[in-house]
């Protein structure tokens, strides 16, 4: 690989948003997930602003039907913004510009076929470029970025780069399971993964960060679907896992799972007590219940 390629920018990220969302039915029947509210802010733009603040240019965001309304919220409001300046609201309209300028790209999912198909469907964006994916039902929050630390680890490696999770053992069956070796501090080589594996040996966990060289697209394309004829993006990480093409990033952030109502609940409680306008009264709040 030449010099030039290897010191190319990562400045693209897919974000798959085409997911139904139904853990968290009945809300997310005509609004989809990544709508729903934390705080004052629809979960969506907590990743987005991980993204950004890791260099990110270009969100790309592979959707399905019905999902218009979260291009939608990047997209410029002229009605509200006339009402905010009528009503000298500035910060306010500080806050919906800022979302405007943000540059987003929608690529449309035609069919449910799953997350390595949800990645592939961006390949005309991404062409030939090294690219992050941010799968939006997790949340990041601490410093430094969780996405930022994969970049600066993939440019040091020149590898396929994945962040992984420690968590109980109880908690592997709910997610994609890394089984590594340690190379270096925080950094592990990855052997292998598993989808959501009944038990297991490992205790990392694949909390949706990922930074891929455009390679990952090929491979996909020659995954052969699963018996629930789905592409899954773990298949595409073995083969590279089997080539040594691909290493892990030990994420120490605090992570929520907002795919499902505890996650989602546990997100707006603990960024609700840090949110300067009600994190004083919301903690009174929560001392006046007692169970």
């Amino acid at each position: 690989m030449s010099k030039h390629t290897t010191r190319m920018k990562i400045t693209k990220a897919i974000i798959p948003v085409a997911g139904l969302g139904t853990r968290l039915l009945p809300a997310t029947k005509n609004v989809p997930k990544e709508m729903l509210p934390i705080i004052d802010k629809p979960s969506i733009l907590y990743v987005v602003e991980e993204a950004l603040g890791a260099g990110i240019t270009t969100i790309i965001f592979v959707q399905g039907r019905k999902k218009n309304s979260v291009e939608d919220f990047f997209d410029v409001s002229f009605e509200l913004e006339h009402t905010l300046k009528k009503q000298n609201k500035n910060k306010l309209l500080k806050i919906v510009q800022d979302i405007q300028k943000i540059n987003c790209v929608s690529v449309r999912q035609k069919r449910p076929l799953g997350l390595g198909h949800a990645i592939y469907c961006a390949k005309p964006v991404i062409g030939t470029d090294p690219f992050a994916v941010l799968l939006p039902d997790e949340i990041m929050i601490g410093k430094p970025n969780t996405t930022k630390e994969l970049i600066s680890t993939f440019e040091k490696f020149n590898q396929n780069t994945i962040s992984i999770l420690d968590v109980n053992p109880s908690d592997t069956s709910k997610y994609g399971v890394a089984h590594v070796k340690p190379l270096k501090d925080t950094i592990y080589k990855v052997t292998k993964v598993e989808e959501k594996p009944k038990s297991s040996n490992s205790t990392w966990i694949l909390p949706g960060r990922y930074i891929f060289k455009a390679e990952i697209l090929d491979i996909i394309k020659d995954v052969k679907p699963d018996n629930s004829g789905e592409i899954g993006l773990s298949s595409a990480i073995n083969i590279l896992a089997k080539q040594e093409k691909i290493i892990a990033r030990q994420c120490k952030n605090k992570r929520f799972d907002i795919g499902n109502k505890l996650g989602l609940l546990k997100a707006n409680i603990e960024l609700g007590l840090e949110h300067p306008e009600i994190s004083d009264e919301f903690k009174q709040y929560l001392k006046t219940i007692s169970y």
